[in-house]
């Protein structure tokens, strides 16, 4: 959205990964009160809808009327504002706040935040790729997203050797980019460095042994306006017939974060996780324009950022 790639209605509030403590509730609400800490689910769900009752908030049927899946300040997602602000307000609050132990600023903090979406997201992306003990995992892409699917795994390894011709690669891969992929070993100097996302998509077939398994959890727009060709409308080459002759599954699409949330949260208090070590810089909201600048030009360091309306400049 902020290179211009989604369509975006002026005056969107960004921001779909939101943990505060609670200023006012609703009439409705019951299970949360005044002065809870919690940490909100990127996607918003209705708790009632058919997709929300099978666990799939993620495609929640009621929270969008533009279509299924509603979120935070996010293109295509619904009228929510989002909650890079001093406040946010929660729909369906009930459903969607998981609490959290603790006070603001403790030792958990940057921890916890991170459950809004890329820890869940990252361990998605080794459940939609069918990750078990000892299973050989491939992972392109080394953003927060890519850096939470290793933390989830502990089973990657390097592209495995001595396996014989005909299982050279590995069983598991995980698409960590998305659209952005850039091209490589081309050859060709002048077109090196061009996004070309069909060539990741190829390079997954091929690394993936025989009967393994693909996760695409790296964003593909179904409207892309910064695209070439077919790729506007979200249509790419997949080199489907060496996919169907392995028997590769392919899964895809967003985490349903409170599938996982609650477990990740308890992993992080008992000291198992700590996905905070992936944040890279912590600023109040008005450093968020050279936040944005420094993380969109890929500069060093910027790996995760944080932002914290109450801290101090």
């Amino acid at each position: 959205m902020y290179e211009g790639r989604a369509p975006v209605e002026a005056g969107l509030i960004f921001g779909h990964e939101n943990m505060g403590v609670i200023e006012a509730v609703g009439s409705a609400v019951r299970n949360v009160k005044v002065g809870d800490r919690v940490v909100l689910p990127f996607n918003i769900g209705c708790g009632f809808c058919f997709n929300c009752t099978r666990g799939f908030s993620n495609a929640c049927l009621t929270v969008n009327p533009q279509g299924h899946g509603g979120g935070y300040g996010y293109s295509g997602m619904g009228p929510h504002p989002g909650g890079q602000a001093e406040l946010v307000r929660v729909p369906y609050a009930d459903y969607n706040a998981l609490a959290l132990p603790g006070t603001p600023g403790d030792e958990f903090e940057d921890d916890f935040i991170l459950l809004a979406d890329v820890f869940p997201t990252g361990y998605h992306a080794t459940e939609q790729a069918h990750v078990k003990p000892g299973d050989t995992v491939a992972i392109f892409g080394a953003g927060p997203v890519g850096l939470m699917a290793a933390l989830s795994c502990k089973s990657v390894q390097d592209l495995q050797k001595g396996a014989g011709e005909k299982m050279p690669g590995v069983m598991c891969t995980i698409d960590a980019i998305g659209y952005e992929a850039k091209k490589h070993d081309t050859g060709d100097r002048k077109n090196e460095g061009q996004q070309d996302p069909e060539q990741l998509l190829a390079d997954l077939v091929r690394l993936t042994n025989p009967t393994g398994h693909i996760s695409l959890i790296g964003v593909y727009f179904p409207e892309d306006p910064g695209a070439k060709g077919d790729a506007k409308k979200g249509r790419f080459l997949l080199d489907l017939g060496d996919a169907w002759n392995k028997g590769i599954t392919i899964e895809m699409g967003q985490a349903p974060v409170k599938q996982y949330n609650v477990y990740l949260r308890d992993l992080i208090i008992a000291g198992v996780a700590k996905p905070s070590t992936i944040v890279s810089h912590r600023f109040p909201l008005d450093g968020a324009v050279d936040a944005y600048k420094n993380f969109d030009a890929r500069n060093d360091g910027y790996t995760k950022v944080l932002l914290k309306p109450q801290q101090a400049a």
